[in-house]
């Protein structure tokens, strides 16, 4: 492995980890306020004691989302100091608004964990609201100097130096809404599945059924609004991409040859040596439809942009197949369990109902990192689209392969203990909240 290629390596297990984190630590809290305010308003034990529980998790998750993105942060010094020389003064604005609300957020996630009978009840579920909102305004934050890179903007480009910077265009650059809006619906759907799925696992099981019944349908109601809502903001994103990315979307769809009336295609293998896909599914017209709104309109393919700025075909093609696959069943189980809620209330007991649930654990967080594999490698080879090159931004610093080792490592370990402390918190759920010990006033 060269310096080249573990410099991007330890950025991409980087970010790889820190996304799962901070998407938790985005949307815990929200469910956090909600099971909170259902306490205040009914005075049920059942929903301050799943108020306390996730609590506890949201703690954990900032504090793990805290530490992985520092790394990230010394990183882009690090290892990417020629990206950071020019884009710095550019699209450190977001960077610096991010610090001020992980400020905020920590101030208000201390006053939430030590505030119990100290604070006004509703000042009280206020900072609980404020950790989720910080966290939130964060993540946008940072989406936007993500899509910075996609969708340059906020300077003038002359003789290879960026001038006239204006940072408030930059932050606000033609792909930060829909790729926050994107990104923050699947944080949702993602963390919200994998929620309702730990709970719906422990109600199979028996296990102190009513607080995991309660905490189960909080998550799910959660994650069902954002799995609807989400092929909306991807419909958004694809038009986005097919207008100011055509590269990104062509690699995206395996679209080598422009053409009028491109099909849609699902699966498949690319074939970029022939510019062929085999065993491809095709839908006749409808990729120009979703990128154009047109089913006749035209869809530039990767011939009609020079082979040095081609991405990488098979990953980009796999990842987006991935995302919008995993993306959709998770929206049809979504669909199923709001046929339940509305007409078929028996549905919500059945044990094939938890199940789904279940096995959707993993699947936002697998979709989330395909889409992100979508995001960076379907730019390449640029990392500030159409202006600065990926090898021409980094400057690995001796023995990154070492490092790159050693993080890897880090990582891995970070993670089982992440693991082992939320299973700790899970068991530590006392048996006093079981169904067969509540009071009838509880149901």
């Amino acid at each position: 492995m060269d310096d080249f290629i573990a410099a991007r390596s330890q950025m991409a297990l980087s970010l790889g980890f820190h996304i799962i984190f901070s998407c938790i630590g985005m949307v815990m809290p929200f469910f956090m306020a909600v099971s909170h305010f259902y306490w205040i308003k009914t005075r049920k034990p059942v929903y301050l004691n799943i108020t306390k529980a996730w609590s506890k998790g949201v703690a954990i998750f900032f504090a793990t989302g805290a530490v992985s993105g520092t790394v990230l942060s010394f990183e882009l010094g690090l290892l990417w100091p020629n990206f950071m020389k020019h884009a710095g003064p550019i699209f450190g604005m977001p960077f610096s608004l991010e610090g001020t609300a992980f400020f905020i957020e920590a101030i208000a996630l201390g006053f939430f964990l030590y505030g119990w009978n100290r604070f006004n009840q509703w000042f009280h579920w206020i900072t609980g609201v404020i950790v989720g909102l910080s966290g939130l305004a964060s993540g946008i934050l940072v989406v936007a100097a993500n899509a910075w890179m996609n969708t340059p903007a906020g300077f003038d480009f002359i003789d290879g130096q960026f001038t006239n910077i204006d940072p408030i265009a930059a932050m606000f650059n033609k792909a930060w809404f829909s790729q926050a809006l994107h990104m923050c619906l699947a944080a949702f759907i993602a963390t919200g599945f994998a929620v309702a799925g730990v709970h719906a696992y422990m109600v199979l099981r028996k296990k102190n059924v009513l607080f995991h019944t309660k905490a189960f349908h909080i998550a799910a109601i959660f994650a069902v609004i954002a799995a609807l809502l989400q092929p909306i903001s991807g419909d958004r994103s694809a038009k986005h991409v097919a207008k100011y990315q055509p590269a990104k979307l062509a690699a995206m769809e395996a679209h080598f040859e422009t053409t009028k009336s491109a099909p849609l295609i699902i699966g498949g293998i690319p074939d970029e040596e022939n510019k062929t896909v085999k065993y491809a599914l095709e839908i006749p017209g409808f990729l120009s439809f979703l990128a154009h709104g047109d089913f006749e309109a035209e869809v530039k393919g990767l011939d009609s942009i020079p082979p040095e700025n081609h991405p990488p075909v098979a990953i980009t093609h796999y990842a987006f197949q991935v995302m919008v696959g995993l993306g959709s069943l998770l929206a049809a189980i979504s669909i199923i369990y709001l046929i339940a809620l509305v007409a078929k209330k028996s549905w919500l007991n059945k044990k094939w109902m938890l199940k789904l649930f279940v096995i959707s654990v993993p699947l936002g967080y697998i979709a989330i990192e395909a889409g992100w594999i979508v995001t960076e490698v379907g730019r390449q080879p640029w990392i500030i689209n159409g202006i600065m090159r990926t090898k021409d931004a980094v400057t690995p610093m001796p023995g990154i392969v070492y490092s790159f080792y050693l993080f890897t490592a880090v990582y891995a370990s970070l993670a089982l203990i992440v693991t082992f402390l939320l299973q700790r918190q899970i068991k530590m759920v006392p048996e006093i909240y079981d169904v067969n010990n509540q009071n009838e006033n509880e149901h």
